[in-house]
C-alpha cells in the first residue's frame, strides 16, 4: 500500500514517518534543492526559516502540552528537537542546522519512504495524498489546490529575526539571565535606560522598510508582527512586548532596566545568537543602523537579516474536515501551515495527526478519536469549523480548551490542570495506535 506525501518541511516530515509506522509505503516529495522558496536555504529536510524555538517545555504551558500530545501519538520531531536542543531557559531550542541533519537522515534511512527531489506542480488524485507544502507553497502548485478547491487563497506576510555573531557582542555591557530566574542563564539580555530606549524607538519607527512584492497591501499575522510595525502601535508596545524588562535585573546597577532586548542561541556551540521578537522587513542598512542601537550590539556583525516573506492558507473551514481531510474523494489531507495551523510544533503536528488518519483510512482501522480536552482537537477544530466565516491562522493556547468544571483563579495552577486533563484523557488515544507500546 502507498501513498504520496508532497513537502519536506516539519509537517511533511512527520506525515511520512508515521505512514511508515502503519507499514505504508511514502513517496515523498520536496522540491530543494531543484527549486528553493524566497525563504528556504538549506537542502535539507525540515529547515528552520524562522526562530530556533519551539517554545516552551513545561507541560503546564499549551506548547509544552503540545508537544507531550505529539509525544503520545509516536512524533518524530520531538524528540529530534530534544536531541538537538540549545540552551534556551524554560523553552525547548533547537541547533537548526543539527536538527535538519537528524531529521533528514532519519527519512533517508527510512526503508519504506522514498525521497524525490522535485517540483509538484499538481495533485494526483489517483494516488492518496497529503500536501505539506507550507505557507511558501509554489505559485503553480497553488493554483492547481484552487482550481481543486474552488476555494480563493488568502495571503499574510511572516517575518524572521536578524541573527549576530557572538564574538561581535559586547559582554561588558550585556548580562546573561532568564526571566524570572527560570532555567539557567540561557538568555543575553542588553539593557536600555530611558533615554536610549526612546532613541532607538525613534530611528526604528522612521526607518526605511524593504520593499515588498506581490501585493500593495499588508496583512501580518500577529505572531510574527515585525517589530518596526509593532513599535507604531505606541511608545511603550515593545516595552510590554518582546523588550518586556520584567522579572529581569542588570547586575552592573542592580535594578530593573527601562527596557531589554533579548538574545537566544542559534546553536550549541553559542557563537550566533538571534534577537528575540525582532522579526523585520527593514532594509539590510537600516537595520545594521538601527540594531547596532541597541547597548551591547554597537558593534554586532549580522549572521543573517531579518527577512519578510509571503505565506498562503486557505479558507479550511469550507474545505477541510476535523481530520485534515479534503471534503471530497479519494482521499487527499493538507497540513502544516498552508491549513492555517501558526507555528513549527503545530504544523508539525497537523502533518502526524495527518498521517495517522490517512493511515487508518487506508487500513480500514476506525478513525483515531482525540479527546476534547486536548490542544490536538482544539487545533483540528480550529481549522475545520463551518461557523467560522474570518478564518485566521491559530497557535497552540490554553484559551482554545474547554474549561475546566472546577474554577481554579491562579494562572499556573489552571494551566497545569487543564495539561493534566488531556494527558489523562489521551490514554485511551494511545491504546487504539497498534505500535504505540512497542516505542515505549
Amino acid at each position: 500500500m502507498k501513498a504520496v506525501v508532497i513537502g519536506g518541511g516539519l509537517a511533511g516530515c512527520e506525515a511520512a514517518n508515521i505512514l511508515t509506522r502503519y507499514g505504508i509505503e511514502v513517496l515523498l516529495y520536496e522540491q530543494k534543492p531543484v527549486q528553493f522558496s524566497p525563504a528556504h536555504k538549506s537542502e535539507g529536510l525540515a529547515e528552520l526559516v524562522c526562530s530556533n524555538s519551539f517554545k516552551a517545555s513545561r507541560i503546564g504551558s499549551a506548547a509544552g502540552l503540545l508537544k507531550e500530545e505529539m509525544r503520545l501519538l509516536c512524533s518524530l520531531l520531538v524528540p529530534c528537537a530534544e536531541q538537538t536542543a540549545v540552551p534556551a531557559g524554560g523553552a525547548l531550542a533547537v541547533d537548526r542546522e543539527a536538527f535538519s541533519k537528524l531529521v533528514t537522515e532519519i527519512i533517508e534511512n527510512n526503508p519504506r519512504i522514498t525521497l524525490v527531489r522535485k517540483e509538484v506542480t499538481s495533485i494526483d488524485r489517483t494516488l492518496p495524498t497529503i500536501v505539506a507544502t507550507g505557507p511558501l507553497t509554489s505559485d503553480q502548485l497553488t493554483e492547481s489546490i484552487i482550481a481543486l478547491t474552488g476555494e480563493e487563497q488568502l495571503s499574510f506576510y511572516d517575518a524572521a529575526a536578524p541573527i549576530v555573531t557572538a564574538d561581535s557582542i559586547d559582554f561588558s555591557i550585556v548580562f546573561a539571565a532568564s526571566r524570572y530566574g527560570r532555567g539557567e542563564d540561557d538568555y543575553l539580555n542588553c539593557p536600555m535606560d530611558k533615554e536610549e530606549y526612546e532613541a532607538f524607538y525613534d530611528a526604528l519607527i522612521s526607518a526605511e522598510r524593504a520593499k515588498l512584492h506581490d501585493t500593495d497591501t499588508l496583512s501580518v499575522y500577529e505572531g510574527c508582527m515585525p517589530v518596526e510595525v509593532m513599535a507604531k502601535r505606541g511608545k511603550d508596545t515593545l516595552r510590554f512586548g518582546p523588550l518586556k524588562p520584567v522579572g529581569l535585573w542588570d547586575p552592573k546597577t542592580g535594578r530593573r532596566p527601562y527596557a531589554v532586548v533579548q538574545l537566544r542561541a542559534e546553536n550549541a556551540d553559542r557563537t550566533l545568537y538571534n534577537l528575540v521578537g525582532f522579526q523585520t522587513n527593514l532594509k539590510f542598512g537600516e537595520q545594521k543602523r538601527v540594531f547596532s542601537m541597541i547597548p551591547g550590539l554597537q558593534n554586532a556583525e549580522f549572521a543573517r537579516y531579518g527577512v519578510m516573506h509571503r505565506n498562503t492558507f486557505l479558507h479550511s473551514p469550507s474545505i477541510l474536515d476535523d481530520h485534515f481531510r479534503f471534503l471530497g474523494e479519494p482521499p487527499l489531507y493538507f497540513a502544516g501551515q498552508l491549513t492555517g495551523v501558526e507555528g513549527y510544533m503545530e504544523s508539525a503536528a497537523s502533518g502526524l495527526l495527518c498521517g495517522h488518519h490517512l493511515a487508518r483510512e487506508l487500513l480500514g482501522l476506525a478513525p483515531l478519536s482525540l479527546p476534547k480536552e486536548s490542544m490536538l482537537y482544539a487545533l483540528s477544530y480550529h481549522i475545520s469549523d463551518p461557523t467560522v466565516k474570518d478564518f485566521q491562522p491559530m497557535g497552540a493556547n490554553m484559551g482554545v480548551l474547554p474549561p475546566l468544571e472546577e474554577r481554579i483563579k491562579d494562572k499556573r495552577q489552571r494551566y497545569e490542570a487543564l495539561a493534566e486533563r488531556s494527558i489523562r484523557a489521551f490514554s485511551k488515544v494511545r491504546e487504539s495506535i497498534p505500535f504505540a507500546k512497542a516505542a515505549e
